[in-house]
Order: C-alpha cells, then sequence, then structure tokens
C-alpha cells in the first residue's frame, strides 16, 4: 500500500488514478573565493548538481522505490536497490525507504522510524551535520521528498530535491555510475520537530474542532471514493485534495511557482495536514507548500493505510472535488 505518482507502471494508473521557504529555482553559481558553495535552495537543477557533484560537503542520495506490476493485474512496491545498482547518480548512496528508513515491526508500509532509527540510517551515508544533501528518485520525486521531509524533522534543513530526479539527469546525457558511495560516516545533531508528523489522533481532533486543514494528495477518482488502494473507499471527512500529479509537467519536474501557487491556495498561517496512502505524495505536497510559505505544515505519514482499516475512522465519499482553500 502506497500512494504515487505516475510515470512507473502503478503511477500511470495510481497516481493519474494515483519546492528555506522562497519559491524559486535557484542554479545558484559557487563562490569564486570558494570551492563549495555553503548554500544551495532546496530545489536543484541537474545542471546545478554537475556543476557541484564533486564538492566535498554534497552527499547525494537515491531514495527511489520501483513499482512493478503483479502477475494479478495489481502493483506492488519493491526496493529499489536494484535500479541504484543498475546505475546511478555518481557519488549517490542508496536511501533505503524500504529497509532502515522504516519502522518494520509497523504493520504499514514506510512506516516512520524513531529519530534514532533514521539518524543512524543517515550517518551511515555520510549525512554530517555539516553536509548538505541532495535527494532523488527515479518517480517524480515523491519518494526523495519523504526522505526529505523525514531530514527536516529531526532538524537538518541543509537538503534539497533534484528537480525531475533522475530523469532529468538522463535526459540531459549526464553520466550513470555503478560504483557504491564511499563515504565516510557522518555525525548528525538532533533537534527534533515533531509538529511535523501527525498522527491518527490529530487528525480524528481536527475534524471535530477544526483545528487544521486536511489535504489528500491522492489521485481526484480515489479521492472522491471512485476506486480504492485501501481497505474502505474514500476520503477523511473535510479534506479538499491536491493530487500530487497536478504538480509536475511532463517531465517529471514540479511547475512553476506561479502555477503551484495557484494549486495550494489556502490560508499559509493555519495548520494543514496532508496525507495519501503510506505518507509519501503526501510529503511532496508538504514539500511544496513549505517552499511557497505554508508555515505550518505536517504529514499524516500512517495515513490512509492506517486510517482506512480502523471501521470506526469516518471516510466520506463525495461525487465533487473540494479544492484546497476552500
Amino acid at each position: 500500500m502506497f500512494c504515487h505518482l505516475s510515470t512507473l507502471a502503478r503511477v500511470g494508473i495510481i497516481a493519474a488514478l494515483s519546492l528555506s521557504t522562497a519559491c524559486t529555482k535557484s542554479d545558484e553559481q559557487p563562490d569564486v573565493a570558494s570551492a563549495v558553495d555553503p548554500k544551495m535552495d532546496s530545489l536543484v537543477s541537474a545542471e546545478w548538481l554537475s556543476e557541484h557533484l564533486n564538492d566535498p560537503d554534497l552527499v547525494v542520495l537515491d531514495c527511489t522505490v520501483m513499482v512493478e506490476q503483479d502477475e494479478d493485474g495489481g502493483f506492488r512496491t519493491v526496493n529499489g536497490r536494484g535500479n541504484y545498482e543498475a546505475g546511478h547518480i555518481p557519488t549517490a548512496a542508496f536511501a533505503d525507504l524500504m529497509g532502515d528508513l522504516a519502522d518494520g515491526d509497523s504493520p504499514h508500509e514506510f512506516a516512520m522510524p524513531s529519530p534514532q532509527q533514521f539518524v543512524a540510517a543517515m550517518e551511515a551515508l555520510g549525512v554530517g551535520d555539516d553536509a548538505r544533501v541532495v535527494l532523488y528518485d527515479a518517480n517524480n520525486s515523491v519518494w526523495a521528498a519523504r526522505v526529505w521531509w523525514m531530514l527536516r524533522w529531526i532538524g537538518f534543513d541543509q537538503a534539497a530535491l533534484l528537480d525531475g530526479g533522475l530523469g532529468a539527469w538522463t535526459a540531459e546525457d549526464r553520466p550513470l555510475s555503478t560504483e557504491p558511495s564511499n563515504r565516510p560516516a557522518g555525525t548528525l545533531t538532533v533537534a527534533l520537530r515533531p509538529q511535523l508528523i501527525a498522527d491518527r489522533d490529530e487528525v480524528l481532533a481536527s475534524i471535530e474542532d477544526g483545528s487544521a486543514h486536511l489535504l489528500d494528495s491522492l489521485p481526484a477518482g480515489h479521492y472522491r471514493g471512485e476506486w480504492t488502494m485501501y481497505d474502505r473507499p474514500g476520503h477523511i471527512p473535510g479534506a479538499s485534495n491536491v493530487s500530487t500529479t497536478l504538480t509536475v509537467d511532463d517531465t517529471g519536474r514540479y511547475r512553476s511557482p506561479e502555477e503551484l501557487a495557484e494549486v495550494f491556495q489556502g490560508d499559509r498561517e493555519v495548520r494543514t495536514i496532508t496525507y495519501c496512502g503510506g505518507g509519501i505524495a503526501a510529503s511532496s505536497n508538504a514539500f511544496l507548500m513549505t517552499r511557497l510559505g505554508f508555515t505550518d505544515v505536517a504529514v499524516y505519514t500512517a495515513s490512509l493505510q492506517e486510517w482506512t482499516a480502523d471501521p470506526g475512522l469516518p471516510l466520506e465519499v463525495a461525487p465533487e472535488l473540494a479544492d484546497f482553500g476552500d
């Protein structure tokens, strides 16, 4: 169970079925006085990454999870390590969202690990307090956005997504490597931001008291309850809908800041909780909203995997979409 975008098999069905705070794309050039630019935007281009790839403080992480069709016509998530080993951006290490970046004891896919588990995994990949991190995946950046959100959750802010992910890199005929990363382990200091993660109780309370706006990140048909990937159809009562398919263009890059501002029109000071199926697409929307200047965004990481499994929790089916900001 998961939520995802539309370029892979499941995405083509599930996504079609299933951007610091400044909202500008930066190809900022390095300081001529230094080999390392100490700052970067939270969204970088393939050109920027190529220019900075050998910066000693830059850690590149491949966060891919693959989606495959099974013999019954359904879809399953598959660990992306094989895809990484077949060819990845040079110097990149593999961030395993189906392994040590998830709570393996949870019944839900992609369950949040403890801060200690997550930090240990990041340190082993070479991420330390003085590092800058660029995250990418092969699937429109939703998986990379989840790792970005978790890094922010532990208080680490020098991370960026590669706009367009691996597809943007290869579309420009940039090289791939099969060599594993050999970065030394890093040391991370935790300054936990628990408010960035919402749980079932907070979501339920928000339905009753209006303390937060809920944002469903799944495709419109799923939101309306016309089909479902989970135990029951529909959306959490009161939620509006912004499918992640609306936030990217045909190349898999995020749409312009102006276009995205038209999509996310809600009050930027009001707490907003994004959700989907397993907190993946929801992290992409949370990333974009943060770039747009929304000041209080959280991801309900257990999302509909958890919510729909409890028959005591309410769901709505609706023939019409409730747009974000309504």
